[in-house]
């Protein structure tokens, strides 16, 4: 299934967006047959991208040649975010499974994280990737407050997490605490801050990574008012977008000031930049996936490190 959706599509807040309403004019519906979709992202190596579909318990996978949508991987977990490595290797966090794996070249899976001190992690929600190989991800208990998105089960932990994944040794370390859901996780362009979405308490985190990988001067970037906020990304000039569930996609100016929206028709959950030119944008909301072509584009995809 696939269409234009017609509507007043940019909301403009502040002069400053107004430079990012020159692209399409309507969202075009990729697909509409999900239960909750998430985790979008784009593969250049194969112009294709893949998006989870939750409760369904599987991944699909788009074609840009064709426009076709197929199963990426039944059975997968229920998966949520992914991401790519500096090898151009799939990360999936796996709510159903509790753990973050990686996809290997030759298809094979990697459990990277499983455990915290010996104790079972919660639902695994994000990742992203630093250019030295650390992986931080965020590990709420959504996947197991009900059989909706994962399976019911108790925190062994007993608290909502953001972790590190060690690039040398493999350990999994505390990052940060006091999340009441942790969700979106970007990297500031410079790799110097890592933004955090929290859902429950309805604002954007960041916070300093300090030269030994460890996290400092945490402080709130930006309150909800009231939206609650999924993953976040950044485009090349700096701007901060959100998914924002019912009330759009958010997008924000490096001081915090909400200058524009885009209206969806549907709650959103999650967004990715992608394209040849990385100047498409991909929305996952509720039952479908969307795209805008922009006129401004996604940072980096994957970075090595010098």
């Amino acid at each position: 299934m696939s269409g234009e959706i017609e509507f007043g599509l940019y909301e403009i807040l502040d002069d400053r967006f107004r430079p990012c309403t020159y692209g399409d004019s309507r969202l075009e519906q990729l697909h509409g047959d999900c239960r909750w979709a998430e985790g979008p992202l784009y593969l250049p190596a194969w112009r294709q991208l893949i998006w989870s579909d939750i409760p369904n318990d599987r991944m699909l996978r788009w074609d840009e040649a064709t426009g076709a949508v197929g199963v990426f991987r039944p059975a997968a977990g229920h998966t949520n975010g992914n991401t790519l490595d500096r090898e151009g290797r799939l990360i999936t966090c796996e709510q159903g499974n509790r753990r973050v794996t990686r996809t290997e070249h030759d298809g094979t899976l990697t459990v990277l994280a499983g455990h915290y001190r010996g104790k079972r992690l919660n639902s695994p929600n994000d990742a992203v990737v630093r250019s030295d190989g650390a992986i931080w991800f965020s590990d709420p208990d959504f996947g197991i407050t009900s059989d909706y998105e994962g399976h019911r089960a108790e925190s062994e932990i007993g608290a909502c997490n953001v972790y590190r994944i060690d690039p040398h040794s493999g350990e999994v370390q505390l990052a940060a605490d006091g999340f009441r859901g942790p969700n979106g996780l970007v990297l500031s362009h410079d790799e110097r801050r890592l933004y955090v979405s929290d859902s429950r308490a309805a604002h954007i985190r960041v916070l300093d990574i300090l030269d030994d990988g460890t996290l400092g001067n945490d402080r709130v970037h930006i309150e909800g008012r009231g939206n609650r906020f999924d993953n976040i990304r950044f485009d090349r000039d700096g701007r901060l977008w959100a998914a924002a569930f019912g009330d759009g996609v958010h997008c924000y100016a490096e001081d915090g000031t909400l200058i524009g929206r885009l209206l969806v028709p549907e709650p959103v959950s999650n967004l990715t930049f992608g394209g040849p030119k990385n100047n498409r944008l991909f929305i996952t909301a509720t039952t479908s996936l969307y795209s805008l072509v922009t006129s401004m584009s996604g940072t980096h995809r994957v970075r090595r490190h010098p």
